[in-house]
């Protein structure tokens, strides 16, 4: 539903004087899926990425027209699935939608498993997290309260709840490697503790994993209506649009396509992000860690944040909280262990220990979001303090540059000695 708040809609008139009913199917499908955006003119930097790379432009400029490239792709991805979802039904498009909806997060992870780069890897899916808990949400709230400012906001708590479990079961799993380090004796060896703790992260990813199965039977079977948006009937005298019901407007095998094609584009952008990010740090003086974790999350991120923004203008909340948690959820539960379990297979040691100031943020973003939300109401306040606490979070690792320590995966040293920028270890 994200995608549908910055879809714009298409004149389709001159296509249809177009005598050839191939080539006029092919201008619809183009005007509908590349034009039918309000993001559509940051699709010239897909092309421009790639004659940069070809002709061995600057690799930052490169890494920053793949991010920008990034934004309008995820949002069509998004598009493309809700399309599919008219023909293949609510419960094979909810799947479809589950297994797309990260799909930039995931590819990235994988080209940056495939380079070896783990730290990438952990840093952006920690970064997606934070900034759906914090950034996202606090986003909504403010500006739902603002736009609201007269009347309280209220949402169904049902939702919010399901999804906290969740990622407090996630954090258990964030928590239990590390603490293994903390537990052992002077008698043990790194290696030992580092051996432990892949065995036990990859344990967790499959129960993760399973857990998120079950929260996908029950948001599309058995308790659906938990997670469904509530309407409210004082909505009607604040909306000045009029609902209306959504037809699909391109065809299923032409979505299909489409979706094929523009998850390939997602892999070559991210191949160029995951190849130049320790470039980008070096020239911007910025470290990766702070890349990874702040800046990789909100240009990817972007079309689903400004669609959770404006269902809370509009008094949507449910939705705009569906749009936050599920993607932190999807993120924790789906996206993190199956990085591990493809590591694995890979033959690539990940464990689940983001480091002690990684989880720690974590945790608190998941705790100060949800006793943000018990009650079940909101205003600008709530969101104000959500977003006021990411910019500390994005301040703290603008200024780490303390080297981390070996066996975690996060070890990252430092360019050279007169630029800030740091690379993988």
């Amino acid at each position: 539903m994200s995608s549908s708040s910055l879809r714009k809609k298409s004149d389709l008139r001159l296509i249809q004087n177009v005598p050839c009913k191939t080539l006029k199917n092919v201008l619809s499908n183009l005007q509908e899926v590349i034009l039918g955006t309000k993001l559509a003119l940051l699709f010239l930097a897909i092309p421009l990425a790639v004659i940069a790379d070809y002709y061995h432009y600057g690799r930052p400029l490169i890494f920053g027209l793949s991010l920008i490239g990034l934004t309008p792709l995820a949002e069509r991805v998004s598009f493309l699935t809700e399309q599919l979802a008219f023909y293949t039904g609510p419960t094979v498009g909810g799947l479809l939608n589950a297994t797309c909806g990260n799909a930039t997060e995931l590819i990235i992870a994988i080209l940056a498993l495939a380079n070896n780069k783990v730290a990438v890897v952990k840093y952006s899916l920690l970064g997606s997290i934070l900034s759906n808990l914090l950034l996202v949400l606090g986003s909504s709230l403010v500006c739902g309260g603002i736009a609201n400012i007269r009347r309280e906001q209220r949402f169904d708590r049902k939702q919010a709840d399901v999804n906290f479990f969740l990622l407090l079961m996630g954090l258990l799993c964030h928590l239990l490697p590390l603490l293994l380090k903390y537990a052992a004796t002077g008698e043990a060896s790194t290696s030992l503790i580092n051996k432990m703790s892949l065995s036990l992260s990859r344990t967790s990813s499959i129960v993760m994993l399973i857990a998120y199965i079950a929260y996908l039977i029950s948001q599309l079977w058995t308790h659906r209506q938990f997670f469904e948006a509530q309407e409210d009937d004082e909505d009607d005298a604040y909306n000045d649009e009029v609902t209306v019901e959504e037809t699909p407007v391109i065809g299923f095998w032409s979505g299909f396509a489409w979706l094929a094609g523009m998850t390939l584009v997602i892999a070559l952008l991210s191949e160029y992000v995951v190849a130049t990010i320790e470039d980008a740090s070096d020239s911007w003086g910025l470290s990766v860690s702070f890349i990874s974790i702040i800046l990789l999350p909100i240009v990817g991120n972007a079309a689903e944040h400004a669609g959770a923004i404006i269902f809370a203008f509009k008094n949507k909340l449910d939705i705009s909280l569906g749009v936050a948690l599920g993607s932190a959820t999807q993120i924790s539960l789906f996206v993190v262990p199956l990085s591990v379990i493809v590591a694995w297979i890979m033959g690539i040691k990940m464990d689940l220990n983001f480091n002690t100031l990684e989880t720690s943020c974590l945790a608190l973003a998941i705790i100060i979001t949800a006793f943000t939300l018990q009650d079940g109401t909101s205003h600008y306040m709530k969101g104000l303090v959500l977003l006021l606490c990411y910019v500390i979070i994005a301040a703290c690792f603008f200024v780490d540059q303390i080297p981390q320590p070996k066996g975690t995966g996060l070890e990252m040293q430092p360019k050279n000695s007169e630029g800030g920028g740091f690379v993988s270890a």
